[in-house]
Formats: C-alpha cells, structure tokens, sequence
C-alpha cells in the first residue's frame, strides 16, 4: 500500500532527474559543439586568409608581368615610330637637297634662257633686215623682168599657173594610165584564170537549130496521103499541130516549118507514127497529135528532173521542171536554150567555187537564168522579170531569183552570184559559132559603134573591123596628146559598155600620129 503511494512520486523524482542530467549533458554538449564550431570558423577564416593572401599575390604578380608586357609593347612602337619618323626626316633632308640642286639648275637654265632670247631677238632683227633687203632685191628683179618681158606680175603669175596645171594633167593622166594599166593587167590574169578553168571543166555541146524540120519518107507515094483528098489530110493536120508542112518536088522528103520548136517536134513525130500506121484521116490526125502532145509534155517534166541530175541540183517545183523541160525545144539566136543553160550553170559554179562562193545557188541562178523565155508568150515584159516573177512565185532563193531578175540589169544584182551569171551568159553566147545575127542587126551594131567613138571631143575618124570586135578611133594630134589619148580609150569603151549590147569584148584602139609637112618651091 505504502509502495504504491510512493511509487508515483519515485518515477516523477526519476524522470526529473533524468530530465536534468539529460539537460546537463546537453548543455554541456552544446558548449563542446560551440566551442569547436568557433575553432572550426577560426581556423577557416584563418585558411581563407592565407588563400586570400596567396592569390591577392598572384594576381599581383600576374598584372606585374602583363604591365611589363604592355610597357615592352609600347616601347617597342614607340621606337618603332621613332625610327620611321627618323627615316621621313632623312628622306625630307634628302628631298630638300634635291630641291636646292633643282633650283639652283632652274636658276642657271634661266639665266641662259634669257641670254639665248637675246641672242634669238638679236638674229630676228637681223633676219628682219635681210627679209627687208631680199624683198627690195625681188621687187627691183620683178621690175627689171616685168620690163624685159613686157608681162605684168599677173599675166606672169597667170601664166605659170597654166603651165603647172597642164603639167598636173600630163602628170596625173600618165599616173592614171600606169595605175589602170596595172589594175587591168592584174584583172586579166585573174578573169582568165577564172574562165578558162571554167571552161575547161565545161563540155556542153551547141547545136544550131532551125525553123523547120525535114522528115524523110519512103516513096513519094506517101505525098499524096500525107495531102489528101482536096488536101483535107494536111490542112487538118496543120490546124491540130500549128505547123506548115510543105511538099514540093524533093525527092523523099517532107518540110515542117514552124517558130515553135515543140510544136515542130509534135508534128515531126505525129507525121511519122501516121506514116508508119497508114491510116492518114482528120480524125485519126487529131488523135496521133492529141498523144503525141500528152507524151511529149510528160517527157519535158523528164527531161526537167534530168537536167537537176546532170547539174548536180535537186529539189525544185514541179512547174519549175516544165519549163526547165521546154527550153530542150527552144532556141535562141539559134543556140539551144537548154544546153545553154546548162552550160552556163556549170560556168557559174566553177567561177563560183573558185571565188569561195556557194556553188550550188550559183549552178541554180545559171540554169534558171533563161526560164522566163519559156513561159506562155500571153506574158508581156522582159524574159529576164518574167523569170524573176516565176523563180519567186514557186519557192526558189532570194539570191537566185535576183540573179534571174538581173542578168540583162532589168534590176540591181544583189550579190556576187548575179554578176558571175551575167559573166556566165556572156560567155556562153560568145562563143563562135554559139549563136546567130542578122545582117541588120550587126550592121546596125557597128553603125551605133561607131557614132558613140565618134561623139568624143577631137576624135577625127572612127571604124569598126574585126566584125565589130574592134574599133580603130583616129584623133586630132593638135587636140589630143598622148596621156589623153589613153583616158580617151578609156572613156570610149566605158561608154560602149552602158549603151550598148554586144557577144563578147569589143577592143578601143585610138591612133594618134604626128604628122610635119613642108613644100619645096
């Protein structure tokens, strides 16, 4: 009973006291705590003192060396600058030097300017009086002259002036005629060259054709059917073909006379299929030459396309081969049109390839050059527009039709190509032989010769010989001299050139002699 009444009171002492020794201890633990805390702090701010004190010298150190760096650096541009500004003095003190020397040179240059103007003026005053004295001297010369001669200075002056220029002319006449004797020397070669190689390389055959055909029959029997009853037979054969037949008295033979080389052929060879079948009648007439006329037409495209191939052409419009066909049955001066023509193609292209030119257009020009002699005669104007029209209305090049259009000058050539065709032309017409001229006409060809010789200034006589190939011109001596003697030729063929037309060349040869006559009484 008594233990659990004291009981409570025993374990509240306990825990009191336990209570007070824990505090005890922990108070006094604490103060250990503290106190090392303190040490711990101190020693720290001790540490971090010396760490403090070890880079705050490190540092020093460190900005020491880069201030020493720095002032290294400086010193070093600062001499640097030194040096350079040293070295600019020099050259200043040296320049300066220079300077002194070139004034002092000035100053002597122009010290012997001045004397040399002196001198210079003193010699002008001198040749001033000399001028002076050469004048009087000339006047009182001219004077003096003037007296002797009985000329005054102007008709002298006048008459020197003559004189010089007829010297100039002499002079620039004989000038002249070197320089063209050059240039037609070096032209010469050059032409003949070209021509002759053209030609060589050229093998056209020429045929002189006629206006009537002659066809050979069997027996003279076959007459009087080709005639017919009350001439039935030949007048309807005339009205189908547009040909006269003409049966006379030669023996085995018939004439067909017409202008139209292809309706003559249509006839010739209608009248030979007719003689060969026999049956010879108006209606059978009509027929032969109806087929005849059909196969004959197909044949001309042939021969067009045929031609391209020999020419060595391609490519050409089918109306264009017609009338390339057509001109196998035309002529012109009595020279075949088409072998004309191909010749002439092959005379351009060769001219053409030496001169570096397109050969193929220049072999076109010249085949095509003729084309308009063969369209419908209904056409008025030139052959040579009517070609250009055609070669332009069916496609050809601009080159070719000009060429075309151009080679008689109906319009200006545009390119060398049209040239070489005319040259062409001219050459293949030339030829002996190649083509012919009515009496009249080279009679009037020579009359027109010799007026345009004879309309020169001092020209005495005129004649044309050679056929018209050359024209022999007899001049005044007292009116032409021997340097105008050669630009009068000049001029006489320049004329004969623009006004007239003409095969080939036509030499100028102006005859001038002296001639002293005298009489013995």
């Amino acid at each position: 009973m008594v233990l659990s009444v004291w009981l409570p009171v025993i374990l509240i002492g306990a825990a009191i006291l336990g209570f007070t020794i824990g505090w005890l201890v922990a108070n006094r633990m604490g103060h250990v705590r503290i106190a090392s805390a303190k040490e711990n702090a101190k020693r720290i701010l001790e540490e971090g003192a010396r760490e403090a004190d070890t880079l705050k010298r490190e540092k020093l150190l460190e900005v020491k060396d880069e201030w020493y760096q720095k002032k290294k650096e400086f010193d070093a541009d600062v001499q640097a600058k030194r040096n350079k500004i040293a070295a600019q003095e020099k050259a200043l003190d040296v320049r300066e030097e220079n300077i002194d020397r070139k004034v002092e040179l000035l100053s002597r240059k122009e010290r012997e300017q001045v004397g040399l103007k002196k001198t210079m003026d003193e010699r002008h005053r001198a040749l001033d009086s000399r001028q002076q004295e050469l004048e009087r001297l000339l006047a009182d010369e001219n004077n003096r002259l003037e007296r002797l001669s009985g000329l005054t200075r102007d008709d002298a002056k006048r008459q020197l002036i003559e004189n010089m220029a007829n010297e100039a002319r002499t002079e620039a006449a004989m000038m002249l005629k070197e320089i063209r004797d050059t240039a037609r020397e070096e032209a010469r070669r050059e032409a003949q060259k070209l021509v002759v190689q053209a030609i060589q390389r050229t093998a056209a055959d020429h045929s002189v054709e006629t206006t009537v055909s002659v066809l050979n029959i069997q027996s003279d029997e076959m007459k009087g059917r080709i005639i017919g009853r009350e001439g039935r037979n030949i007048r309807a054969f005339e009205a189908a073909t547009g040909v006269d037949v003409i049966v006379d008295d030669t023996p085995e033979a018939v004439i067909l006379s017409a202008f139209d080389p292809f309706r003559r052929e249509v006839a010739r060879i209608a009248l030979e299929r007719l003689i060969a079948d026999g049956r010879i009648h108006p209606a059978r007439i009509e027929e032969v030459v109806e087929k005849v006329r059909t196969e004959l037409e197909e044949e001309i495209l042939k021969v067009g396309e045929n031609t391209l191939l020999e020419v060595g052409l391609h490519g050409a419009h089918k109306e264009m081969l017609k009338l390339i066909g057509k001109m196998k049955y035309r002529s012109s001066y009595g020279q075949n049109m088409l072998q004309h023509s191909i010749e002439v193609a092959f005379l351009t292209g060769a001219m053409a390839g030496e001169l570096r030119l397109d050969s193929m257009l220049a072999k076109r020009a010249g085949l095509l050059h003729d084309i308009g002699k063969c369209v419908d005669k209904s056409v008025e104007g030139p052959h040579a527009l009517i070609g250009f029209e055609v070669a332009k209305k069916y496609g050809e090049h601009p080159i070719v039709a000009n060429a075309i259009g151009s080679h008689h000058e109906d319009i200006p050539m545009e390119s060398p190509i049209a040239a070489l065709v005319q040259a062409a032309d001219a050459i293949s017409g030339a030829r002996p032989g190649a083509r012919r001229e009515s009496v009249e006409g080279y009679v009037k060809r020579l009359e027109k010769l010799e007026e345009l010789a004879q309309s020169f200034r001092g020209v005495s006589k005129t004649y044309a010989i050679q056929a018209g190939r050359e024209v022999r011109v007899v001049v005044e001596q007292e009116k032409v001299d021997d340097a105008r003697a050669d630009q009068l030729a000049h001029d006489i063929s320049q004329k004969i050139e623009h006004e007239m037309e003409y095969p080939g060349q036509i030499k100028v040869t102006v005859i001038r002699e002296y001639r002293s006559v005298s009489y013995a009484k």
